[in-house]
């Protein structure tokens, strides 16, 4: 024993030896390589400095002035007023809804703000004027006017033909997961989002690549207010050599103290040339954004480039003859190699020194008798963007802040909702079912939960929330989601706001479309409630939040007869929901109106259906359009045998392709044999399975 432990620590120590010989050379080499390269990049900035300089200057944006028209770029909902000659955002002399529009103003060409050798940012100096008013069109809802924007960003982009996301978004980014998307920002923004880590609705932030502000001031503080009406203006110093930014704002005068100064390195969001200029959105609430002038500056370093020994004229010349090609190649041998032959040798020399030091070792570990073992690397195949994957809990852990109460988005029976930021900035919902669900009769077993993640997983559709990911660690589960800022829709039926009509058909529609879609998959919900559908920041709805409600030992015929009618069913009692803007069982109304699928019908029968439309909505409604989505709502809500429509005819019905039958005179009685353990199943329609 003595003796094998000898012998493996001898050769420990030569194979030891052997590899710090060979990890130096390898060291010298790869040193002996970067010199290289530093020496053949170091030829294109060996001329002498110079500056390239940009001036801009727009005392107004009066259509008068041409420079006007062909200078600046506009995109989305950017106007040019010819009432007031400034910039608006969005225009407000469109007649209509000013609500979720974003729009750009953009410098046509673009500016060079990086130096691709050094690294080194340019500097650059920039004022511009800006107004917030309210629009006159702004509409009214239950709440009164709906006055106030998201607010105006001076925006750095890597083009001219993108437009932002309205809302919260303010137009500065086209996809808050965006990777890699170099862009910066300093908003003036009038509306918190506690999703966006906003201190308040009247701040001033930088932004770097992210709608999160890398730093945010409070306006107050220096006694502006952004939304009071007046005309503000803005001062942007940046020195790139030193890194530096000043940001001054005011109304009157240049103000003597900044709202920030400090460091700031904005080469790492920098192309060499950018487009710069402005950006503004609306979301719930409208207002105008107005720029009444802007000037802008920029300097920035270059090296002047001298033309290289090297030559190309011999591709675009006669060529000569054989004899006088094979001279000028002798001439040329009898030069100086170039720096890329060097480099190529010494990556050569470095590969086989590499060689050489892994058939060394190999070989002295089979004549020593060594009997480690190798383990085999777990080989990663690469995954295509956005499949979703598997993460470790403390992923999910870290995302959600230990799963901090100030995460949570909500709870139902199976379990609780949290907000998560991944590493790489994106936001998701995060599903954590709890042990009480998976211990049930009702819940999964793993095995099962697996699989349904898979199947749900492959399914992709507009109105459908993709699913990022699962978690099965510590012997819990959880479901990663999309994450949508504008919440569920419960939050908008049943809060204090209200959900215009034409955006109520909408959610119809996308829900209808959806719920198609994974039937004609062979596939279903078994989820379909207000609460599981979401609303992007164009109000698209999208389904998510799939069911898993029936337990691993119920009988799969079972589930493959019920489930897609049950989706059905349910999504009649959906579109009750959201028409009438209240919940099935409202417990604040009248008893006799508490059962809101009873309550449908009586008001059927009694062809009295136009009470249960929401009344909030006012005369905005279209009444026929409202009816027959209540008529598409009752009839879902029909027995199987007796006339249900399958999602595919409810498609039909909702787009007007399809004649609806006629409804039973009086509300029919039957029992729906429906699982109603979960809560979903309530009133005349479901009886306790037998």
């Amino acid at each position: 024993m003595a003796k094998r432990d000898c012998c493996s620590s001898g050769f420990a120590v030569g194979f030891s030896r052997h590899y710090f010989v060979w990890w130096s050379s390898s060291f010298y080499l790869l040193a002996l390589i970067r010199f290289l390269v530093l020496v053949n990049s170091s030829a294109a900035t060996s001329g002498p400095v110079i500056n390239v300089t940009k001036h801009i200057s727009f005392t107004h944006f009066s259509l008068d002035d041409p420079s006007v028209l062909s200078d600046v770029k506009l995109l989305g909902s950017a106007k040019f007023s010819m009432e007031k000659s400034v910039i608006q955002i969005p225009d407000e002399s469109e007649a209509f809804d000013l609500r979720h529009q974003a729009g750009r103003a953009i410098y046509s060409s673009p500016v060079r703000l990086l130096d691709p050798y050094t690294h080194t940012p340019a500097s650059f100096q920039t004022t511009f004027s800006f107004q917030f008013s309210n629009s006159s069109n702004a509409s009214v809802d239950g709440d009164g006017p709906s006055h106030g924007g998201s607010g105006l960003t001076f925006i750095i982009v890597p083009d001219e033909f993108t437009v932002g996301r309205p809302g919260p978004w303010l137009g500065m980014l086209n996809d808050a997961c965006q990777e890699d998307y170099k862009a910066v920002g300093i908003e003036f923004d009038t509306r918190q989002n506690p999703e966006f880590e906003d201190p308040n609705d009247n701040h001033v932030g930088i932004n770097l690549a992210s709608i999160v502000s890398t730093k945010a001031i409070d306006a107050s503080d220096f006694g502006v207010f952004l939304n009071d009406g007046s005309v503000h203006r803005a001062w942007i110093t940046y020195d790139g050599p030193r890194r530096w930014m000043d940001i001054h704002l005011g109304s009157d005068g240049h103000p003597s103290k900044p709202v920030f100064s400090g460091s700031l390195d904005l080469s790492p969001h920098l192309n060499e040339y950018m487009f710069i200029g402005f950006s503004a959105s609306t979301g719930n609430k409208t207002q105008i954004h107005n720029v009444l002038s802007w000037n802008f500056s920029a300097t920035s370093q270059a090296f002047l480039r001298f033309p290289s020994e090297e030559t190309c004229e011999s591709k675009i010349t006669l060529r000569k003859s054989e004899a006088a090609q094979s001279q000028t190649t002798q001439k040329r041998s009898n030069k100086e190699p170039s720096s890329s032959f060097f480099i190529f040798i010494a990556v050569a020399v470095l590969a086989l020194a590499t060689m050489i030091g892994f058939i060394f070792c190999s070989r002295r570990g089979r004549n020593d008798n060594s009997k480690l073992t190798a383990i085999p690397e777990k080989t990663q195949r690469p995954r295509p963007p956005n499949k979703p994957r598997r993460f470790t809990f403390t992923e999910i852990s870290s995302a959600t802040r230990a799963f901090s109460e100030t995460e949570m988005l909500g709870s139902d029976a199976r379990g609780i909702y949290y907000r998560g930021k991944l590493s790489n900035g994106c936001q998701v919902a995060i599903k954590r079912l709890s042990a009480q669900f998976l211990n049930s009769q009702q819940g999964l077993d793993r095995r099962r939960f697996l699989k349904e993640i898979g199947a749900m997983s492959r399914v992709r559709h507009p109105n459908l929330v993709p699913i990022r990911g699962w978690c099965n660690d510590n012997r819990e589960m959880m479901i990663v989601y999309d994450f949508y800022a504008n919440g569920s829709l419960d939050k908008w039926l049943f809060g204090a706001g209200v959900l215009p009509w034409t955006r109520r058909f909408k959610v119809i529609n996308d829900v209808a479309e959806a719920l198609s879609f994974l039937h004609s998959k062979q596939l279903a919900h078994k989820n379909m409630k207000t609460s599981s559908v979401f609303l992007d920041v164009s109000f698209r709805a999208v389904l998510g939040d799939f069911g898993m409600v029936l337990s691993a030992t119920d009988s799969r015929r079972f589930e493959s007869a019920i489930s897609q009618t049950t989706d059905v069913f349910e999504f009649g009692i959906f579109v009750l929901e959201v028409v009438s803007g209240r919940g099935r069982l409202d417990p604040e109304v009248e008893q006799e109106e508490r059962d809101l699928v009873d309550f449908a019908w009586r008001m059927h029968v009694k062809d009295e259906k136009v009470k249960v439309v929401d009344g909030r909505m006012g005369s905005l409604v279209n009444l026929e359009q409202a009816i027959r989505a209540l008529d598409i709502g009752l009839l879902c809500t029909l027995n199987e045998s007796k006339g249900r429509p399958k999602m595919e005819e409810v498609v039909e019905f909702l787009s007007m392709d399809k004649q609806i039958p006629e409804l039973p005179a009086c509300r029919p009685v039957s029992l729906f044999p429906y699982n109603s353990a979960t809560g979903l199943c309530t009133g005349y329609s479901c009886g306790p399975f037998k």
